[in-house]
């Protein structure tokens, strides 16, 4: 804690996240002095093509020779914690001791409240939300004054109301494309708070969800109004058995299935028991429902990774035919296919297992405690490197 440290007599700049996720992206050079320890550092860390970063854990200024320590410090540092105590203090030290540091304020707390909205289609309106603290992704169409918004986060429940209205649109449904593994939902909160039909698919909803309101229920070919669009249903398991992607106008929105630079992990509902059985769903799924629709059809996934890159509108998003002739995944055949994917998984999302029960409505969580538990990576991808 913040009153624990000891005193300094230095004022330190403070960095907003927004600041330095704007400085990352222009791609001026970034050093990071990450504090939190080694493990925090090593799970989940900012990352960038021209971003240095040294981690060394706060502790070790405390307790250790700091000439020894500032020698290992990357010019001009961005100072960086959990929520912005211990940085703050470490960046006044180093300061102290003749190096021009910053610190993230609120730390990687701060770092997860980025959640940015770009347009990527016009008629029908639709936006894509990015977190790039996780690489999940959330979208809203509207059309007519209607609003819905797909696989929402739990933590920005009254952003997309706000956005929404700034719009001129009522909030008419609440969708995710299935029980996300990785993040709390926000389906409750916004449709409780919107009086929007919260959607989910019929099968997913076997899976145990519990709800004290209305759930409206889908399955594939189902069809959803929203002003003079349709957002069509298509089942899609693979990644879970309930899983779906919807599909307005141009766009379809794949959940966790296919990304744009790789596909879904198996293994995140039935463990690595079921995770040969699911993978051959999902091949199921890529071939027989997603990749028969237009070559023009955007591809718009519901996370991104280090591994994907930016395209039109600063959006993660790329046409179906671009993906058919550069992911070797959507080459191969099925027995090549399910065996790779199984074969190369990376680490499980943190706190996954609680996170499910939290968004099947097994658990309660206060807004703090949904907060923490989803900081870190989605890794919800079938491949820790790209597969593209």
């Amino acid at each position: 804690m913040k009153s624990e440290l000891p005193d300094t007599d230095q004022d330190v700049e403070s960095v907003k996240p927004t600041q330095l996720k704007r400085r990352i992206d222009s791609g001026d050079k970034t050093a990071i002095l990450d504090v939190r320890n080694q493990n925090d550092f090593e799970q989940w860390r900012l990352e960038g093509e021209n971003l240095e970063a040294v981690n060394i854990p706060y502790f070790e200024f405390l307790d250790g020779e700091i000439e020894e320590l500032v020698e290992k410090v990357p010019e001009n540092p961005v100072v960086l914690c959990a929520k912005g105590e211990s940085s703050e203090y470490i960046a006044a030290l180093l300061k102290q001791n003749g190096i021009d540091a910053k610190h993230l304020e609120d730390g990687m707390y701060g770092w997860a409240g980025i959640y940015e909205k770009h347009r990527i289609n016009e008629e029908p309106l639709i936006f894509q939300y990015q977190r790039p603290s996780s690489g999940c992704l959330g979208y809203m169409v509207i059309s007519e004054g209607q609003a819905a918004v797909i696989d929402p986060l739990r933590a920005f429940t009254e952003r997309y109301s706000q956005d929404a209205e700034k719009h001129g649109a009522q909030i008419k449904y609440v969708l995710d494309t299935h029980v996300h593994a990785d993040h709390i939902s926000g389906l409750r909160e916004l449709a409780e708070n919107t009086d929007a039909e919260p959607v989910m698919s019929e099968k997913a909803v076997e899976r145990g969800v519990t709800y004290s309101n209305k759930l409206e229920t889908v399955q594939d070919g189902d069809r959803l109004a929203i002003g003079e669009t349709e957002i069509e249903v298509i089942e899609t398991p693979g990644h879970t058995t309930g899983m779906v992607s919807y599909k307005v106008d141009k766009v379809v929105f794949t959940g966790d299935g296919l990304f744009t630079e790789s596909v879904a992990r198996p293994d995140l509902e039935e463990g690595e028991a079921g995770a040969e059985k699911a993978a051959k769903l999902l091949y199921s799924s890529l071939h027989d429902k997603i990749l028969g629709l237009e070559d023009q059809t955007v591809v718009a996934p519901a996370h991104f990774s280090a591994a994907a890159e930016v395209g039109e509108n600063n959006a993660y998003i790329r046409e179906l035919g671009d993906l058919k002739h550069s992911m070797e995944a959507l080459e191969m055949e099925k027995q090549e296919f399910v065996r790779f994917v199984v074969s190369d998984m990376p680490p499980r999302p943190a706190n996954y297992e609680e996170i499910i029960e939290t968004n099947l409505g097994v658990k309660q969580q206060s807004d703090e405690q949904a907060f923490e538990l989803e900081l870190g990576p989605n890794n919800c991808a079938a491949s820790k490197d790209s597969m593209t």
